[in-house]
């Protein structure tokens, strides 16, 4: 498979897919054909507006994922099928919407208070502080 150059529509090869993937989306995994993560959220409620969230930023970028919606969770899947696989365009939407749906307060703004009546998408721990869990251990 052909090298892609930043911003062409060519596909990465699968080495390049999983080595962008750990430096800059850790949380996403690549399944041979697209690049996906899944979001756990609180609700109906939650995934129903991060999905409007996804929804708006795929239609003002014109680049549309597969979206699966569930009462507590949203998968997104991103390929590029005119090209046939996963290009920069991919890349720059997963982080567009990872920086939407995992955003945390910066001092500036507020947030959504600490409290689970205003929760609505899980945040994952960062990926430095997972930590394996041991095998038998309680969930």
């Amino acid at each position: 498979m052909p090298v892609s150059k930043p911003g062409s529509d060519r596909p990465y090869g699968k080495t390049a897919i999983e080595r962008r993937l750990r430096t800059s989306l850790p949380l996403w995994t690549y399944d041979g054909t697209s690049i996906r993560r899944l979001y756990r959220t609180q609700g109906w409620k939650s995934t129903a507006m991060a999905f409007g969230a996804v929804a708006h930023l795929a239609e003002t970028t014109w680049h549309h994922p597969d979206v699966a919606a569930s009462w507590d969770s949203l998968e997104v899947r991103l390929r590029t099928h005119a090209a046939k696989g996963v290009t920069d365009k991919d890349f720059a939407l997963a982080a567009l919407i990872e920086a939407a749906l995992q955003w945390r307060s910066d001092g500036v703004l507020e947030g959504t208070p600490d409290d689970p009546r205003f929760a609505h998408v899980k945040r994952d721990a960062p990926v430095a502080a997972a930590r394996p869990r041991r095998r038998g251990a309680a969930r």
